[in-house]
């Protein structure tokens, strides 16, 4: 059965999902929709205090962190206080049999509520909630509270309209707009859960996406803008659905108004003119942005048009920051540059600088910060054994996690367990390796997989593989990170070709770079391979991945002696040589 294609075309205002949509109402309008979640919380307002319960009391990091690991109850009952529950807990830590700990036990909230109404309900309704501001575009919005819950109310009717219930899929397949936040929201409102999916991905990559997820509603725009062009969002679902095994019921587009061609790449200052424009106090970003200004203008001069005076914080996190993009930014924008580290599956950082809790806004240059209350971060050799201070190993968090945490894997608990809580028991994984020194900062150096981490964005060296090997020319490869002083990391392919082709290197390389790009996105950033007689393998078959990284980045490498034939590292690193 083919879905049901619905339309929103209504926008007023700042681009907002305004009007009579479809299957708004005034029953499912702002105003009912408050009466719906205005229930008191149990455990109390917000009462304006926001999330300081780590820091109420004045007590200092070490004080926080040592409650947060040698009670975590009692610290994380403290902690969810400060927010609106519609029914409390029972018990807040259910830790019987780990690692499938539950936290507040039996009590009911909804984020939505505690996102928008509660600051409304606090008086903050006139307030800003949100800033747009897309330079692509030269679209600039501000957004209230009670502007924001009106969009999300009326959306929340439209999902409810077509269908969508408590515990029903969405997917939202979205650019970055406001519009995107609005949907987040309203499944929250409803109960719903929703799957964001990168506005952009190819339709491959895409279906197999909405195969996982088996959305009931699929919600999308009609298009999106990256720099210096327009991309479609409709043919892409088309054919994500075409080649796709699960069909949902209906797709929701939000049709943008035409803004014609994209203005343009925004320049080195746009940065800066944001900062100074809406007196920014501190911004949070991914060192390949501030490797892009620095790329374009490495002396700030765009950026020395604008004040800063407001500017006291810059915050950098999604890929590691190397010192030499640190100490730049520090010159720049001269203000303390703090790194720190956590991953999709926390929900929240595991390691950062806590300057609010008394940390040093000058910590040592590398470093990703302490650990963060809530995560017992250690660093253990293969054997499960504490390493020593600035002793390379695997970084681990003693469990229980805290509340926010991941728990389980899509429809998959036992690989849930099996991938992050089987090689070291009592402790989740991460699967980072570093070390930590002796005042308790974490260096987090490199994954211990295979995933590339290209601009922020986390892309499996195994799928680009999939892809190219997909192309008849190729035999066999491998696929690596090698470093980019823009986007962090890049992939480089090790390519076999069958023997007996009738092209060129030069011609493969351009058709299995397309092929990549069709399959996977361009946010691969697949552009570079070499063509070697054979890979070095493991008796058993394995390519010794982290071995061939460590060649391809001029590091020293180690050859283990599980591989058959050593001999095919000189010959790669020759390769390399004459492709240089």
């Amino acid at each position: 059965m083919k879905p049901s294609w619905l339309q929103c075309r209504k926008v007023t205002g700042a681009g907002g999902l305004g009007g009579p949509l479809p299957g708004s109402s005034p029953a499912r309008g702002p105003a009912p929709a408050r009466r719906a979640f205005m229930a008191p919380g149990p455990r109390g307002a917000l009462g304006g205090r926001g999330c300081r319960a780590l820091s109420s009391g004045g007590g200092d990091y070490r004080s926080h962190f040592a409650a947060s690991v040698t009670d975590p109850e009692r610290f994380w009952g403290k902690a969810a206080e400060q927010i609106s529950w519609y029914k409390p807990w029972t018990k807040t830590l259910e830790n019987r049999h780990p690692p499938f700990t539950s936290w507040f036990v039996e009590g009911m909230l909804n984020i939505c509520y505690n996102a928008i109404d509660r600051h409304i309900e606090n008086g903050k309704g006139d307030k800003i909630a949100i800033i747009y501001d897309s330079p692509v575009t030269n679209t600039k919005a501000m957004i209230t509270y009670t502007e924001a819950l009106e969009q999300v109310s009326k959306l929340a009717g439209v999902l409810v309209k077509h269908g969508i219930k408590k515990g029903d899929t969405v997917v939202i397949y979205m650019p970055m707009i406001p519009q995107a936040m609005y949907t987040m929201l309203a499944c929250a409102r409803i109960g719903a859960i929703h799957s964001l999916i990168f506005g952009g991905f190819a339709s491959k990559e895409l279906s197999s996406r909405i195969d996982h997820a088996k959305p009931k509603l699929v919600v999308t725009a009609s298009f999106g803008i990256e720099p210096g062009r327009r991309v479609e969002y409709i043919p892409l679902i088309e054919e994500a659905l075409r080649i796709g095994q699960h069909k949902p019921d209906k797709i929701l587009i939000y049709n943008r108004p035409n803004m014609g061609k994209p203005v343009g790449t925004p320049d080195a200052g746009a940065y800066f003119r944001v900062l100074a424009e809406h007196g920014v106090a501190a911004l949070f970003t991914a060192p390949t942005a501030i490797r892009a200004i620095r790329q374009q203008d490495p002396g700030a001069a765009l950026g020395k048009q604008y004040s800063l005076t407001r500017f006291k914080t810059l915050f950098v996190a999604g890929e590691r920051c190397d010192v030499e993009t640190l100490e730049w930014s520090k010159q720049i924008f001269r203000v303390p540059v703090l790194d720190h580290w956590w991953q999709t599956e926390t929900g929240s950082p595991i390691t950062a600088s806590c300057i609010g809790l008394g940390n040093s806004k000058t910590p040592p240059p590398g470093q990703a910060g302490k650990s963060v209350p809530g995560y017992n971060v250690m660093v253990l050799d293969d054997n499960m054994q504490k390493l020593k201070a600035r002793s390379l190993g695997n970084i681990v968090v003693k469990l229980p996690l805290p509340p926010g945490a991941f728990s389980g894997l899509w429809k998959n608990q036992e690989a849930f367990k099996h991938l992050y809580f089987e090689k070291f028991p009592g402790y989740y994984d991460t699967m980072d390796a570093g070390y930590m020194d002796e005042e308790g900062y974490v260096y987090v150096m490199s994954r211990v997989d295979d995933v590339i981490n290209v601009a922020g964005h986390r892309i499996s060296a195994g799928a680009i593989e999939e892809s190219i090997l997909s192309h008849g020319t190729v035999a066999d490869c491998a696929v690596v990170g090698k470093e980019d002083p823009l986007k962090g990391h890049v992939p480089l392919a090790l390519c076999v070709l069958r023997q007996g082709i009738n092209t060129t290197e030069e011609q493969v390389l351009e058709e299995i770079v397309k092929q990549v790009r069709q399959s996977i996105g361009p946010v691969a950033a697949f552009r570079k391979a070499v063509f070697v007689k054979q890979l070095p393998k493991t008796r058993s078959g394995k390519i010794p991945r982290s071995t061939l990284s460590a060649l391809v980045n001029g590091k020293p490498y180690k050859v283990t002696p599980t591989i058959e034939d050593p001999s095919l590292f000189g010959h790669i690193e020759e390769v390399l040589k004459k492709a240089s």
